[in-house]
């Protein structure tokens, strides 16, 4: 019987993803053997320990790393645009476990196991918060989901990018329905996520089939030799095609398949969203630009039509139905979805200029996005988060510190200049211009020049409007929650004023296959 030929495992590589699935695994120990009342600290502790250690794992690598080596059977590939998606990545996630591990401005935490049923529904007391602990079984589920959107954005080949969908996918379901406050609606989120996450996953799982059935092949490059030199029927390549950036785009929430991303923001525990919103952006965009670019840049012509549509019902619907809003989560999911329609516009050019572009975007999206919901976390009444928008009326008299820094991250959203939005949204469309897409352009200046009313409309409620006499508190925000809210402004100005810096680390090359 002949020897099996071990594959050669590049380690210096995927270190940054071994250590944070690492990780997760020790804290699914943690979980099972130590006392309750000691997890919390352990389990912080380990996590932002885990995330920092995988960052100088990648900073070590990227500074010996060329052009990018493919790994594990050439199911990874670890190239210029794969690191930077996993430093964002890194970064975001620390700034997420920080808004989670919060138990300052939730007493006992945002994760508290449910209330005695004779305190009454959604209640429970300070006390009863502090005996009962914080479920700490969130930080193993954030590892597990930030490993899985580490491999899905590095994956190469479409079964490794699969796997990699369902291990992100399958705790942030969990995660979604852990809200200690609002529990019928918490679960209601998670159950309607995992739903359509399942159909999503079909669609992908379906769509990967019939490449295979193509190229004969699930790996990226297979399938782009395949679409270059092929004589075979072309239903296969574009249903397979249409059926795989399905699930790519429910992911990532681009309109029209973002239906569920109004109500699981809305439900899911604000410090799940503000991870969900970032991260999950990130993993999908960076996958989305790896397939697109990879596999099937030779056959752009026939499909990028279909794509531009897309785009252009994704500008659409998050801007037109984002105005309707008046629950400031809601808003920002129907913002999010006008974001995913720009981001489209860097994916759509094919080109380094727009993949460098894009990466850009996702840096400055994710951490404006982590910092706007922190300070969601912050506007409170009785039961819970204010999160209607009459709540917000005259926030500026009670607490200005939390007004302003809210109306610089929604003008960044807006992509005012001095900010990272609008940096983001400038390199984009360059982009897209310089690749022959005018009028998607336009149409994406149209878009945001409305979505600018839905932010301008919260800044004149916070600053020109008189407060209610039982209008919500302002919580003073824990070291955790502060830190993660000065994270995401810090980083939104300095992309805006300095963008030098990250736009070359996103300009230094292209995908390895």
């Amino acid at each position: 019987m002949g020897s099996v030929e071990i594959p050669p495992i590049d380690y210096a590589a995927i270190a940054p993803v071994l250590v944070i699935l690492g990780a997760a695994c020790v804290a699914i120990l943690v979980e099972a053997f130590l006392p309750r009342h000691q997890r919390w600290s352990v389990q912080v502790g380990l996590s932002l320990a885990s995330i920092v250690i995988a960052g100088i794992a990648l900073a070590v690598f990227a500074r010996s790393a060329g052009t990018g080596v493919t790994t594990l059977s050439d199911a990874l590939a670890v190239d210029p645009p794969t690191l930077f998606l996993w430093g964002t990545l890194l970064a975001l996630g620390l700034g997420s476990v920080l808004l989670i591990a919060d138990r300052s401005v939730e007493p006992g935490g945002a994760f508290v196991a449910e209330a005695n049923p004779a305190e009454g529904p959604g209640t429970m007391s300070r006390a009863a918060a502090s005996t009962t602990g914080m479920r700490t079984e969130v930080f193993p589920l954030a590892l597990f989901s930030l490993g899985g959107m580490m491999v899905f954005c590095a994956a190469n080949d479409l079964l490794t990018m699969f796997i990699a969908l369902e291990v992100l996918s399958l705790p942030l379901y969990l995660m979604c329905g852990l809200a200690k406050r609002r529990r019928l609606l918490s679960q209601e989120s998670a159950v309607k996520y995992f739903l359509l996450g399942a159909f999503a996953s079909a669609f992908f799982l379906y769509g990967l089939a019939l490449l295979y059935g193509y190229a004969g092949s699930v790996k990226l490059q297979a399938i782009a030799d395949a679409t270059a030199g092929s004589e075979r029927s072309d239903t296969l390549l574009f249903a397979g095609l249409g059926l795989l950036l399905v699930g790519l785009l429910f992911k990532a929430s681009v309109g029209p398949f973002h239906t569920w991303t109004p109500d699981v923001y809305q439900g899911a525990p604000t410090a799940v969203t503000g991870f969900m919103a970032a991260c999950t952006k990130v993993a999908a965009f960076g996958a989305i630009l790896r397939v697109l670019q990879v596999a099937f840049e030779a056959s752009s012509w026939e499909w990028r039509g279909v794509v531009w549509t897309i785009a252009v019902v994704s500008m659409v619907i998050g801007v037109v139905l984002g105005l309707t809003q008046r629950d400031i989560k809601r808003m920002i999911a129907y913002s999010s979805v006008a974001h995913a329609g720009f981001m489209l516009l860097g994916a759509l050019a094919l080109s380094d200029r727009g993949l460098a572009a894009t990466l850009f975007y996702l840096l400055a999206y994710g951490f404006t996005t982590i910092a706007v919901f922190g300070v969601i976390s912050l506007v409170r009444r009785s039961d819970g988060e204010a999160t209607h928008l009459s709540d917000w009326a005259g926030l500026a008299k009670r607490s200005p510190l939390v007004a302003w820094v809210f109306t610089f991250l929604l003008l960044a959203l807006a992509g005012i200049p001095m900010t990272s939005g609008f940096v983001g949204k400038f390199v984009v469309f360059e982009a897209a211009l310089t690749d022959g897409m005018a009028p998607l352009v336009v149409v994406a200046l149209v878009a945001s020049a409305v979505a600018a009313f839905f932010y301008l409309r919260v800044i004149v409620l916070m600053h020109f409007q008189e407060p209610a006499a039982d209008g919500p508190t302002v919580s003073v925000p824990g070291a955790f929650t502060t830190a993660a809210i000065t994270l995401g402004v810090v980083v939104t100005l300095l992309l805006g004023v300095l963008p030098t810096l990250a736009l070359d680390w996103a300009n230094v090359g292209g995908f390895v296959s």
